[in-house]
């Protein structure tokens, strides 16, 4: 890499930092630090955009390489059957979900998904690389993480594994950070961080933020900001239910929710996302732009189909009738953000509230 690629980049760093802060999105100035100093670009060597304006492969060798990769956006950096499998999250999303693990020094941390390993570089240049392991169901992607990591001068732990299992020889963590979605939080993860200790990770189309009790249970609030990662998934898969197709034997009913309240409401996509885990979605448009009809489906086959006033649905679950419930949920309480919702993990299951602990709205599991 050329003497300027380097200076471009420190730049870019110093710009991307700067920017962060004056939106309001970084308030700690060592996490600033942090940020100008770790090279997002030597483990985003090529990539795909996730942007609006459509996907596209690009390498260091693209004259736009470097402000891309600076640019506080998304990059795909693994395709598995043409679906995005692996990605460098957002840097504000990511510092986001840093600022929320409220690190100190001396607190030993697990990474559950390593990527492109640029946030385990980010926990090392904060806390040392001694107290860093990071956990990667793709050996492939564990293995060049760790030869970039080292590239850079970092030498966290990367374990090739499950990271649903969180990394026991490694326990007790003081924190542990997820950057997969997820639809439930894993019980290993409550037996393996320290009592008082952080979990932060995404649920459904948030990002939440638990604190470990003293009797294997959590509890915390959503973060205020949208939040979307690729799902949890085993080696080579995609992590997302195939569509099942239209089933013949299907019941039709009239509904009167609109469809752009389903579609396009982002507020209300999350609450969805937490009343019906690992739902597929898809939208169609009219000539006139608007949205003419939503389409759904789950890993266990169930299919919802509504157009026009009409909803088909078929299979073990009846999605548009959780639809409508969750919609309703949400009109009646004043269509709540996200930091209104909490979660509590505990031996019982998981249990999602709004405001308080006490008023559940949804028992997590996930269909099929």
């Amino acid at each position: 890499m050329t003497t300027h690629t380097q200076e471009r980049a420190t730049e870019l760093r110093a710009t991307l930092a700067a920017a962060l802060e004056a939106s309001g999105q970084l308030s700690d100035p060592t996490w600033r630090k942090v940020f100008e100093t770790v090279p997002r670009h030597v483990f985003v060597p090529e990539f795909w955009t996730l942007a609006d304006r459509g996907r596209r492969q690009v390498t260091a060798a693209d004259e736009d390489w470097l402000d891309l990769v600076y640019a506080d956006d998304a990059l795909a950096t693994q395709m598995t059957d043409g679906v995005a499998t692996s990605s460098s999250t957002a840097p504000g999303l990511m510092l986001r979900m840093l600022q929320a693990l409220d690190v100190a020094a001396g607190h030993r941390v697990l990474e559950v998904a390593t990527g492109t390993g640029y946030n385990a570089a980010l926990l090392s240049q904060r806390l040392g690389s001694d107290l860093v392991t990071t956990i990667e169901v793709d050996p492939a992607l564990a293995d060049l993480a760790h030869v970039r990591l080292k590239d850079c001068g970092y030498t966290p732990l990367v374990v090739a594994g499950d990271g649903r299992a969180g990394y026991q020889a490694g326990a007790p963590y003081d924190r542990l950070i997820a950057t997969c979605g997820f639809t439930t939080v894993p019980a290993a993860w409550l037996e393996q961080v320290r009592p008082a200790g952080v979990i932060v990770c995404p649920l459904g189309g948030g990002t939440v933020r638990l604190v470990v009790g003293d009797s294997g249970r959590a509890e915390g609030r959503f973060l205020p900001a949208r939040s979307y990662f690729m799902a949890v998934r085993d080696a080579g898969a995609s992590g997302t239910a195939p569509h099942p197709g239209r089933p013949a034997a299907a019941a039709d009913r009239p509904t009167a929710l609109d469809l752009a309240a389903v579609a396009e409401d982002e507020a209300f996509r999350f609450v969805l996302s937490l009343a019906v885990p690992d739902l597929g979605f898809a939208s169609e448009r009219g000539a006139n732009r608007l949205v003419s009809a939503v389409e759904l489906w789950a890993a266990d086959g169930s299919w919802a189909r509504a157009e026009g006033g009409t909803v088909r649905q078929a299979g073990p679950h009846l999605l548009w009738d959780a639809v409508e419930a969750a919609h309703m949920l949400f009109v009646e309480n004043g269509q709540p953000g996200r930091e209104r919702f909490g979660v509590t993990v505990s031996s019982d299951g998981q249990r999602i509230w709004l405001d308080h602990p006490s008023q559940e709205v949804f028992h997590a599991c996930a269909l099929g």
